[in-house]
Parts: structure tokens; C-alpha cells; sequence
């Protein structure tokens, strides 16, 4: 008997030990911050891209072309952000939130690049053959780009025992497609201080 005792003793000290190291998950809202290990993440990403579509509308490039062009709204493509930093960080990530910032504010308009242009032209191609002659798409319609925004996203680390400081700059280039002028430059700052 004391035998027994003494084993669903050891049982439940085991189980509440086992509880007490169990990992919680709770939901929270998708634009709460919360910065767990000082690395680039989601809430950088939208406040880099909500600050930088700031800037990139707020340009004078802006009103010229407007003014050039009897009001009409210019045509933009993200382009490449290439990730020159530390740490893993998905670009993509980014400029999509900088796409949402520029269709939110309605003074541009914006065209699809890269891959989903691609996957858009291949269905195009696949209706010549597939769809009914009223449903079809024609080919040479696209809506050229005036403009593409470029950049970069770079990071500098300073350590020293169980203290870090980690910068982040992110630099953006608009470009007018034809001419390659470059129409506007900017860039937004994020500095983390991590202490261990």
C-alpha cells in the first residue's frame, strides 16, 4: 500500500511538472507588436512600408506627373527589394505591405510584376486556345508602368557582451521607366536595442 502511495505520488508530481513546462499559444490581433527576439519582423515590416508609402506620395514627383498629365494617376510596379542584412528576412513580405499601403491611399495606380505578371500572361495564352472568342482576354492591353520602386534593405549590428544594438535602413528608389530618371529617393530607420 505505501508502495502504491509513494508511485501516484511520484505520478502527480511528474504530471504537474510536465503541465508547468507545457508551451502556451494564445491568438492575438495580427497588427498587435510583439518583439520577442530583436530580429526584423511583422511589425517592422508594415511600419517600414506604411512610413515609406508616406514618403514616396507626399514626393513632388507626384503633382508634376499629375500636372504633365492632366490629372491622371501614374502607373507603379514594385520591383526588387533585395535583402542585404544579417538576418533572413522575406522581402516579399514587404513589398506586399507596400503595395496594400499604395492601393489604400488611392494616388497611384499598380501594376503586377515578376512571377504574378508571368502567371497572368500564362493564362492569357491559355484562353487564345480555351476560352469562348466573347470571354477572352487579348494580348497587348497590359497597363504599362511609369514608374518602378526599387530597393534595398541593409543591417548594421553592434555587440558587446549580453547588450546589442541592431539598425536596420531600409532605402527606396522610384524611377521613371522610360527616361531612368530617378524621381525619388528615401528610406525609413529602425534601431533595436537588446538586452539579454
Amino acid at each position: 500500500m505505501r508502495k502504491q502511495i509513494i508511485i501516484l505520488g511520484l505520478i502527480l508530481v511528474g504530471a504537474m511538472s510536465f503541465n508547468s513546462c507545457a508551451r502556451k499559444i494564445t491568438r492575438v490581433e495580427s497588427d498587435t507588436q510583439i518583439d520577442i527576439s530583436g530580429r526584423w519582423n511583422d511589425t517592422d515590416s508594415r511600419l517600414a512600408a506604411e512610413a515609406l508609402t508616406e514618403q514616396i506620395l507626399s514626393g513632388d514627383w507626384l503633382t508634376d506627373f499629375m500636372q504633365a498629365n492632366d490629372g491622371e494617376k501614374p502607373v507603379l510596379i514594385v520591383g526588387l527589394v533585395r535583402n542585404k542584412s544579417h538576418e533572413h528576412i522575406e522581402a516579399e513580405t514587404f513589398t506586399k505591405d507596400i503595395e496594400k499601403a499604395l492601393i489604400k491611399k488611392q494616388l497611384a495606380r499598380i501594376v503586377s510584376g515578376g512571377e504574378m505578371r508571368e502567371e497572368l500572361r500564362s493564362e492569357r495564352a491559355d484562353q487564345q486556345n480555351n476560352a469562348s472568342s466573347s470571354t477572352i482576354k487579348k494580348f497587348g492591353l497590359e497597363t504599362g508602368a511609369d514608374y518602378m520602386l526599387q530597393g534595398n534593405i541593409n543591417s548594421i549590428v553592434d555587440a558587446y557582451k549580453k547588450e546589442k544594438v541592431t539598425y536596420y535602413q531600409i532605402d527606396l528608389e522610384l524611377t521613371n521607366i522610360e527616361t531612368n530618371e530617378k524621381v525619388w529617393i528615401g528610406d525609413k530607420k529602425i534601431k533595436k536595442y537588446i538586452k539579454n
